[in-house]
This record gives C-alpha cells, structure tokens and sequence, in this order.
C-alpha cells in the first residue's frame, strides 16, 4: 500500500515537472518588441520572432531574450542619442530665455544711446543753430565713447567724459572770446581750468556719478547674460561616458529585450541612473546659483540708483544746463583764464558792441523737456529688467533639479512603483536614491561615476562663473573690472588658462 502510494507520489512530480519544462521551453513571442524596435526606425532583418537565449547580451540580463548583439549596440546608440536629446530638451526654455534677454537688453540699450543722441543732435541744432554745428563732433565722440565702453571696449569712462567737458571748454572758450587767437598750447592751458574754475558748475561732476555707475551696471549685466547664455549652451551639450551610455541602455530598452518594451522605467531608478550621468551637471549648480543671486543684485540696481535710463534720456538737458552756466560765469573764467595761462593774441576780428553775453543769449539759452522730440525703446527698463529677473530666479538650482525635470512622472518614468523596470524585471525598485553632485556618485547602484576624475568642460565653466560673479558684485558697489571687447569675450568663456582650470581640479 505505501509501496503504490509512494509510486503515485513519483508520478505526479514527474509529470509536475515535465509540464513546467515544457512552459519554460516554449519561448514567447517578441511581436511587441519587433514593432517598437521598427517604429525607432531599426530594420526587422534578423530581429527574432521569438525569444532566443541571451548569453551573447553584455548590457541587459542574460535570460530569455527578443535582442541580438547587433540590437543591443544600436539600442546602446540610441540610448546616447535620446539622453543627449532629453537635456537638450529640459534645458531648451531656459537656454532661450537667456539668449532672447541678452538680445532684448542689448537692442533696448543701444537703442535708448541712438534716442538720445538724436535728441541732443535735434534740440541743440534748433536751439544753438550753426554754433553747435560746427563743434558737433564733439558731443558725437561722446556717445561714439560710451558705445564702445558699453560693447566691451578699453574706455576709461571717468577720463573720457572729464576729456568731454575739457574740450566742450575749449570750444565754448574761444566762442566766448572770438576777438581773440589761441594757440593749441594755449587751449590745453585753458582745458586744466576745468576742475579748477568748475565753468560748468556742478553739472560734470554730477553726470560722471551717474553716467558711470549706470554704465557700469549696464555692461556688466548684459555681459552676465552672455555668460548665462553661453554656460548653458556648452553644459547643455552632455558629454556621455561609456558608463552612463551602458546604464542608458539598461534603463530605457533592456524592457525591449525582455519582451516589454511598452514598460516604463521606475521613478527611483531613473533618478539614479540621471545622477550619474548628470554628476558634473549638479556640480555647476553651486557657482550657478551664487552667479544668478550676483545678477538680481545688478538687476535691483538698475530699477533703483543706478537707471540708465533715467540718466540717459535727459542727458541733453544737463548738458544744455552745463552751457548755459558757464556762459553765466564766462567773464569770470575768462579773466581766470587769461591771468594763469596769460593774455592771448588779438585776433583782429572786431566784436559787437553788444557784448559776450548779448552776442550768444539767442543761442545759448535752455530749453523745457517739453521741447524734445518723443522717443521710444520699445519698452521701459523697469518692465524690462522686471521681466529678466523673474526669468533668473526661475533658473536658480536648474542643474541640480534636472535629473528631476527628465524623470518626472509619466513623462519618461512610470507613476505606478510596482509596475515599472527596476533594471531587471518588472516590479518595484528598492536601492535608495543617492544625492546630487560628483563625490556623492561613489554609492551609485546604476552607473559606475569616476569620481576622481571631473568633468573638463564643466570646470572650465565654474570659473568662468565665478569670473563674471565677481564682475557683477563689483558692479553691484559701482566699481569697474574690465572685460575685452565683446566680439572676443565669448572666446574667453571657453579659452581660460590651464593653469586656472588644473588649479580648480586641484581644488575639488
């Protein structure tokens, strides 16, 4: 009796086992795979029908498998390409943000300079007729000088404009004193009496404080534009290393080869797998950050004392203030003039009985804001720059948060944990999520980051982060720190020292 009932026992299990043999062996279909590795734009040719045995696979798990070697490397490519995509893409918005403020910012402000000197130019013909006419370069040579500081030029602006009135003396001195004949030595005699006799009143010294320190915040903001524009590009260009390409792949089509490939990856093991690859990336974030919190300084500075364009538009009217000064105080400074640099020539030209005073009051005579011709930028500098700074906040932390921009919910990952990839097989994943940056990468489970060995471009694009920061903070308190011109300052972005760049990886 137990002699058939263990002989019943032996049959069952043997027949157990030959059913589960025979499930096992029957390989299932790869029609889901083939389709979807078609609809990438992959040939079926030698794509199987069925599963075959994976040995040959050196990327995804070696069981049953839809993929040949030859699909597993072109899908090794394509993973590469679409992460290169995928940052391109979450970095698209705010790339263009900085390229289309740099271009905005730039035409408002060469615009407003345009405005303003044909203001000058239109209001100083129709008030001083042929007089300013024949001396109009040199308020021309003026807004020429601040164009070029503005552009990135070697313009000293504080030597350019006491340049400016010392000339605008000279000229408005022999106008004043036409009966007589000066010498080029002589004039340059009259020109050190400027800061001296101060004929322009308070006007020159006023205007420099201004013109400066909103020049100053208004090139170096601009500048910081270029530099946000040019950081993002180049970082936004990935550099991916066979590591992070071999994760890829494991992540994104390993499901392909499993016979799943509508199978998204989970959320937890994305984040890995973009840690990794994006270590350098978050390594940036710090000097990024410290840069925008440098560029919101200028900004406020800019609504506030340092408004170019508050300086810019009336500039005709001090000017016009200026002159009207110092034709009040001409026969003071003259006599000044003539005692220190000595009695000039007579130029054998008869004056009208009338007198200095009388000669030019047709001429030389201010005029209300009313008189000047309306101008138009486009837009106001506040709108503006309130504008850029809301686009600047929005940046803050952008490379550190964008492994979690990639692997948002239902857009590349899947929001159900328990029916998702995990690297192997549908289920949840378990590992930990590990932190951003390159020395945190050294715990990853997914990708093998090297972290003794930074990121080259990315070095090259925290100092020249931490160059522009210190511009802007600079800029902040009025102070100058001068940048070669801007057709060549690009250049400077991606050519700094090896000496700076073997420094800082000494550094991390």
């Amino acid at each position: 009796m137990y002699a058939m009932w263990r002989l019943q026992v032996a049959l069952c299990t043997l027949s157990v086992l030959s059913l589960s043999s025979a499930g096992e062996s029957k390989a299932r279909s790869c029609s889901e795979t083939r389709q979807a590795y078609n609809a990438k734009g992959f040939s079926l040719v030698n794509v199987p029908h069925q599963e075959i045995s994976g040995e040959h696979l050196r990327v995804c798990p070696q069981g049953y498998t839809c993929c040949t070697s030859e699909m597993e490397d072109k899908l090794n490519q394509q993973s590469k390409l679409e992460f290169e995509k995928l940052v391109e893409e979450s970095s698209h918005n705010m790339r263009t943000t900085f390229v289309s403020r740099h271009k905005k910012f730039d035409e408002f402000f060469l615009e407003l300079l345009d405005n303003s000197e044909k203001s000058l130019n239109s209001m100083f013909t129709q008030t001083y007729g042929k007089l300013y006419m024949q001396n109009s370069e040199v308020f021309q040579d003026l807004f020429t000088e601040l164009k070029r500081y503005y552009t990135g030029g070697n313009v000293n602006l504080e030597e350019m404009l006491n340049d400016f009135w010392s000339r605008l003396l000279e000229r408005m001195f022999q106008l004043l004193n036409s009966q007589y004949h000066f010498t080029d030595d002589y004039l340059e005699c009259v020109s050190k009496y400027t800061d001296l006799l101060k004929p322009f009143g308070d006007v020159p010294r006023k205007l420099k404080a201004q013109v400066t320190r909103a020049f100053i915040a208004a090139r170096t903001f601009v500048q910081g534009l270029m530099v946000g524009r040019e950081v993002a590009n180049r970082v936004a260009k990935v550099n991916v290393v066979p590591a992070c390409v071999k994760a890829l792949t494991k992540m994104l089509y390993c499901p392909y080869c499993r016979g799943m490939p509508g199978l998204k990856p989970c959320h937890n093991y994305c984040h890995n797998v973009m840690r990794g690859c994006l270590a350098n990336q978050a390594d940036l974030d710090a000097e990024w950050n410290l840069y925008i919190d440098a560029m919101l300084l200028v900004a406020a500075r800019l609504e506030g004392p340092f408004n170019i364009e508050a300086v810019i538009e009336p500039v005709d009217i001090k000017i016009s203030e200026a002159i009207m000064t110092m034709q009040s105080n001409s026969v003071h400074v003259s006599a000044k003039v003539f005692q220190g640099c000595g009695q000039p020539t007579p130029s054998g030209i008869g004056r009208s009985a009338r007198g200095i005073s009388d000669v030019f009051s047709a001429r030389f005579r201010p005029y209300t804001p009313e008189e000047r011709p309306t101008t138009a930028a486009g837009t106001s500098l506040e709108r503006l720059v309130i504008d850029i700074k809301e686009k600047l906040r929005e940046s803050k932390k952008f490379w550190s948060n964008l492994p979690d921009d990639i692997c948002a919910k239902g857009k590349l990952t899947e929001s159900d944990e328990d029916q998702c990839w995990n690297s192997h097989t549908k289920g949840r994943y378990f590992p930990e999520v590990v932190k951003e940056g390159l020395t945190n990468q050294v715990n990853n489970p997914e990708v093998d980051v090297d972290i003794t060995r930074p990121d080259t471009l990315i070095r090259q694009q925290i100092m020249a982060l931490r160059v522009m920061t210190n511009k802007l903070k600079n800029a902040y308190n009025g102070n100058d720190i001068y940048f070669q011109d801007s057709s060549k300052f690009s250049n400077f972005l991606g050519q700094l020292s090896t000496a700076c760049i073997s420094v800082a990886l000494r550094q991390d």
